[in-house]
């Protein structure tokens, strides 16, 4: 299968380019740009995993993150760009919910299968969880102030610009914090140096020229796909809500989910924790934050406001989430049951 990733991950790029571009039928433009961004997504997995192995765990952990969140950016830029605001906010949403849950349990599980228990820095543990909560926070104060005091769309954008920049400068200080002034404190001790003592699959150089490339195919996979949505999701009756909360988020998490357990199936599952939930993390602390930001330079003006289903999926998530991770170890049963809410969200999700 490692011989063949390759020439497939060609293939369906230049089939997705192929059918955008001659205007398939939108069924078939969207399959094959589904199954390309998979493909790319995990091209960008392992740029990401090579350029870790020159960086370190939690460095490492954070790159195949930060570049593993490149396609779902990517996506929701473009909606944003056609207004799409409640599509964005749905795939923002399923990108939390299915790093906490879908990731963050699988490789719980996978790991948890191979090895009895598997333990990571607790204090980053901790860390994470009061993150986490304050991403919570952030949503629902202006979903409760802006619907009982029945704010103006005016002063409404005030709060959501006024918010977003303080979750900003909060993901700011959070990097400085974990990577500059306590960074010895939240290291992984048990497995430390850059290498592994592992054997480097590409060059340093290779490994940035391919994450660069894989990059730039996710951005353009990303755009065929988005144009084929809102005919999508007509066609066969879905809603925007469940099609940008699952299918958007799972297709554009695709990096996350397949390094994310590997390396718990090397019993790294710090570097694990590190791409699940410093990904939700990302995405409610930055990405979220800067899309706000970005439609007001397109001229639509995209709100911070959730939907009452977001926010309880959301907050639901983070509660099992920091109720597993935060003693700082993982077992596979741990991991069954952040499936298993995952799977009751996700039912739910599709008859709304």
């Amino acid at each position: 299968m490692k011989r063949l990733f390759f020439p497939l991950l060609i293939v369906f790029f230049a089939l997705s380019a192929i059918a955008h571009y001659l205007h398939w039928h939108a069924v078939a433009q969207f399959v094959l740009s589904a199954v390309a961004v998979v493909f790319v997504a995990g091209f960008l997995g392992k740029a990401t995993e090579a350029v870790a192995h020159y960086a370190g765990q939690r460095l490492g952990g954070f790159l195949n993150a930060t570049f593993g969140n490149a396609a779902e950016l990517i996506i929701a830029i473009f909606l944003v760009k056609e207004g799409l605001f409640d599509m964005v906010k749905a795939s923002l949403t399923g990108s939390i919910i299915g790093n906490l849950l879908l990731v963050l349990g699988a490789s719980a599980l996978a790991g948890g299968l191979k090895f009895k228990e598997q333990k990571f820095n607790i204090h980053l543990a901790g860390q994470n969880a009061s993150l986490m909560l304050l991403g919570v926070i952030a949503l629902f104060i202006p979903a409760v102030f802006v619907k009982s005091e029945h704010l103006s769309r005016h002063d409404t954008m005030t709060l959501s610009v006024t918010i977003a920049a303080v979750l900003i400068i909060a993901y700011a200080g959070w990097l400085i914090y974990s990577m500059v002034t306590h960074k010895s404190l939240l290291e992984d001790h048990e497995d430390t140096q850059a290498d592994h003592g592992e054997t480097a699959v590409w060059s340093k150089g290779q490994s940035i020229l391919f994450l660069v490339v894989a990059t730039v195919m996710v951005a353009f996979v990303s755009e065929w796909l988005v144009g084929t949505l809102h005919t999508f999701t007509t066609q066969y009756g879905m809603s925007e809500l469940f099609v940008g909360a699952f299918i958007v988020a799972i297709v554009g998490n695709a990096a996350e989910h397949s390094a994310a357990v590997m390396l718990a199936l090397k019993n790294k599952i710090g570097a694990a924790v590190e791409i699940a939930v410093g990904s939700s993390l990302q995405i409610a602390l930055f990405v979220a934050p800067v899309l706000v930001f970005v439609s007001l330079l397109f001229g639509n003006h995209m709100d911070i406001l959730f939907t009452t289903v977001e926010i309880a999926a959301i907050g639901v998530a983070v509660l099992i989430a920091t109720s597993i991770s935060r003693d700082g170890a993982t077992t596979w049963y741990e991991g069954k049951l952040l499936l298993l809410v995952y799977i009751v969200l996700g039912v739910a999700f599709y008859f709304v």
